[in-house]
């Protein structure tokens, strides 16, 4: 017998993000607010019983199926790990959204798989909820949110996630430069001087309005990675010149996004970025708002 699921892995983008402290361990705490995104990979699991478990990806990018690094490919084998479950599973991955852009794309990849996994074997009791969270977080930081992808505020590591009700939906442009962006690597380079504490509560409560302005869109990352790759600056710029209302990198960097007061603006401002950006990738999208519910088929 074979299951056959697909899905949706949307992206997200970090309105804000702000350290607040470092753990014994290394691992820097934030105060951030995620969006997630119309912008989305395409999934296809098929599932058959096996002897053993196994998994094999396909994907439109080749090096991506070969790496031992993807994440789609590590949840399903965590998964079974912790279910106890022997099968065969075969991940046919189309990738949209960029790689290595702080987007989140791998995070929801490995999260979409949890849960198409977790409904194809009808976990749905809180037991089972707590074991998928668990194995969310060992996943990266990122993975959790992905679970149950609506607004929210994320704090901790990653693994504390508030959602936020009445976030209106945004148009915004992504512009992503030709290269990955080391998340390691920026979180090396900041200082404790470059931690900006909590978001005060007036800059939540103006996100829950979808007044979105430039002193709320602060990244403690953005001018780290800037040091290390100009370029995002001149993407940031491009974006407030062709109309954004606001603009900041997302993650760790190095997708930038500007949020536009309409999705037609929006439309405009990307054709005339990638006429004078044309070493980037530029997308006009939009964000979720609490009310999205991108079901599991």
């Amino acid at each position: 017998m074979v299951t056959e699921l697909s899905g949706r892995a949307c992206a997200k983008i970090n309105l804000f993000l702000r350290i607040t402290g470092r753990r014994d361990n290394g691992y820097h705490e934030l105060d951030s607010v995620f969006l997630p995104l119309t912008l989305a990979d395409e999934i296809r699991l098929e599932i058959r019983a096996a002897n053993e478990p196994s998994v094999t990806v396909s994907c439109n990018l080749p090096e991506l199926a070969r790496s031992k690094n993807n994440l789609a490919a590590s949840a399903a084998r965590s998964f079974m790990s912790e279910f106890d479950l022997f099968a065969a599973v075969s991940i046919d991955l189309r990738k949209h959204i960029p790689i290595g852009a702080g987007l989140g794309g791998g995070s929801s990849d490995a999260a979409t798989v949890l849960c198409m996994m977790a409904a194809s074997a009808q976990l749905t009791d809180e037991d089972s909820m707590s074991k998928l969270r668990r194995i969310a977080l060992s996943l990266g930081a990122d993975v959790p949110f992905f679970l149950d992808s609506r607004p929210s505020r994320v704090t901790g590591i990653g693994e504390r996630i508030a959602a936020l009700e009445g976030v209106p939906s945004l148009p915004i442009v992504i512009a992503v430069p030709p290269f990955e962006v080391s998340t390691a690597a920026i979180f090396r380079a900041l200082e404790p001087t470059g931690w900006s504490g909590a978001a005060p509560d007036e800059h939540i409560e103006a996100i829950t309005r979808g007044e979105i302005s430039p002193e709320l869109l602060v990244n403690d990352l953005a001018p780290v990675a800037i040091a290390q790759f100009p370029e995002i600056r001149r993407l940031k710029v491009l974006l407030e010149d062709s109309g954004a209302r606001a603009a900041q990198m997302s993650g760790s960097g190095g997708a930038v996004f500007g949020v536009f007061d309409a999705i037609e603006e929006a439309e405009s401002a990307a054709t005339r970025i990638r006429k004078r950006a044309p070493f980037a990738t530029v997308i006009a999208a939009s964000t979720l708002d609490d009310e999205f519910d991108d079901d599991v088929a």
